[in-house]
């Protein structure tokens, strides 16, 4: 690799960096993805640009019919279908790191590693070790998916003696890994394939359906490892930094995550979280009433408030509701009404899902506060107003020791001084738990559509 060549793919990596850095902010997210645009360019150039390229029909082909796919698919995609959308895409790139690592265990002089049956030993470690993390991405990546899409269940899979036969897995996983370093075998080569695509299966059916935004984190560390192990093979000095770049800061943010859910990091790494959740509590409710109101009570509590709190969920990413919603406290804003929104870390499906929504809306960054800047506020507000947010608001996890998401950090809205909780139904959240909130007696519940709900309160504020 000529000087030149390592000069651009160092000012990619700078960029990459910086796009990382942007993209910390709602303030400087455009910058960031500006930076992540200019490093990719400066990237493929580059790559075209190397001696070693040979066929540029093809390449040029492959860049066509995946960018007018991923086009497409970034035309008509939902906002709400972000999450899966992002478990698809990690899948792509596992699978990339598999095909790679088989063209590579093929054609070694292709690649500079050796010949065939004389790869050199460090190249056998790194080709391994990506083809597994590649194929654990892969097929875990496919179950999230379909977790999110609703085509698997999203509740947990379990069964008797399951932890052991992951950890068993894993410690053959490594010893075929060890074995197949030192005899280089073609048997051994798709033993690992095999085992890796059945691990990743393993490890992420056990997951609750409330434990999916880690789990799309977590995927994403593992897609990029497994882009730095394959950097390796192919002796790419960028796709080292980048596939690293990737797989340490969705590690960080999968910590970030496990903190904000109360959930062990290691257990995540193993994908042994979420298989208590296999019988999900369900509250005692006994004869308890519940308060129902419709859009004018709203709309008369909400009008005489001074300070308000919006708490989104899913159930507002589903009814496409956040306009409609910006629109609401555009309104109280005029009459004097303090608004501000609480966003959980694990609010919706995937990191950061929520903000993205109310970025789309364009609500205002300094109204979005996080739950460490915000929960302490909830004592001293008049209304704290839950459109589709349920196991976030659920007081279950600071006082029921038996539910599954006991010690999660949730927003305290019980605190404030009424509670108006737009929901469908009153039937339990995502991870499958009753939320006795619903019968508190400063709840007022609000059962329609988000968005048909938001609209009506807004028709009567105008009124």
């Amino acid at each position: 690799m000529d000087n030149f060549t390592i000069f651009c793919y160092l000012i990619s990596s700078v960029c990459f960096i910086m796009a990382l850095r942007g993209l910390s902010s709602p303030d400087s997210a455009q910058r960031g993805l500006a930076f992540g645009i200019g490093g990719m360019v400066v990237a493929i150039l580059t790559t075209l640009g190397m001696s070693v390229v040979q066929d540029y029909f093809t390449i040029i082909l492959g860049i066509a019919i995946g960018g007018i796919i991923g086009g497409i698919i970034a035309q008509k995609i939902e906002m709400t279908a972000l999450p899966q959308l992002v478990a698809a895409f990690h899948s792509l790139v596992g699978l990339a790191a598999v095909f790679v690592a088989i063209a590579a265990f093929n054609s070694p002089e292709s690649y500079n590693i050796g010949t065939s049956g004389h790869i050199h030993g460090g190249s056998l470690l790194e080709l391994a070790l990506g083809l597994a993390i590649g194929a654990v991405t892969f097929t875990g990546s496919i179950i999230a998916f379909g977790k999110l899409q609703g085509l698997i269940s999203g509740k947990p899979v379990t069964f008797s003696g399951q932890h052991r036969i992951n950890a068993l897995l894993g410690v053959t996983l490594v010893l075929l890994i060890a074995m197949f370093c030192v005899s280089q075998s073609p048997f051994l080569f798709v033993c690992i394939i095999a085992l890796s695509l059945a691990l990743g299966i393993l490890l992420i059916i056990p997951i609750g359906g409330a434990d999916m935004p880690v789990i799309v984190s977590m995927l994403n560390s593992y897609s990029g490892w497994a882009a730095a192990g394959i950097g390796f093979t192919l002796q790419n000095t960028l796709l080292i930094i980048t596939g690293a770049l990737v797989g340490a800061s969705g590690a960080i943010l999968s910590y970030i995550m496990c903190k904000g859910m109360n959930r062990s990091f290691f257990n995540v790494i193993l994908g042994g979280f979420g298989g208590e959740q296999s019988s999900a509590a369900h509250a005692d409710m006994g004869d308890r009433q519940v308060k129902i109101g419709s859009a004018d009570d709203a709309a008369f509590i909400l009008k005489n408030a001074s300070s308000v709190i919006i708490i989104p969920g899913y159930g507002m990413a589903v009814a496409q509701a956040q306009h409609a919603l910006r629109e609401m406290a555009d309104i109280l804003k005029k009459e004097g009404v303090q608004v501000r929104y609480a966003i959980h870390p694990v609010a919706g499906r995937m990191p950061g899902h929520m903000n993205v929504l109310l970025a789309e809306a364009n609500v205002p960054y300094d109204d979005v506060l996080e739950l460490e800047d915000i929960n302490r506020d909830f004592g001293q507000t008049d209304v704290a107003f839950v459109i589709g947010a349920n196991d976030i608001t659920n007081p279950s996890a600071k006082t029921d020791q038996t539910s599954p998401i006991y010690g999660m950090p949730v927003l305290d809205v019980e605190k404030a001084r009424t509670v108006l909780f737009v929901k469908r139904s009153l039937g339990s959240g995502y991870a499958g738990i009753d939320n006795p909130l619903f019968f508190y007696d400063n709840t007022m519940m609000l059962l329609d559509d988000a968005k048909k709900m938001t609209e009506g309160i807004i028709k009567a504020l105008e009124a």
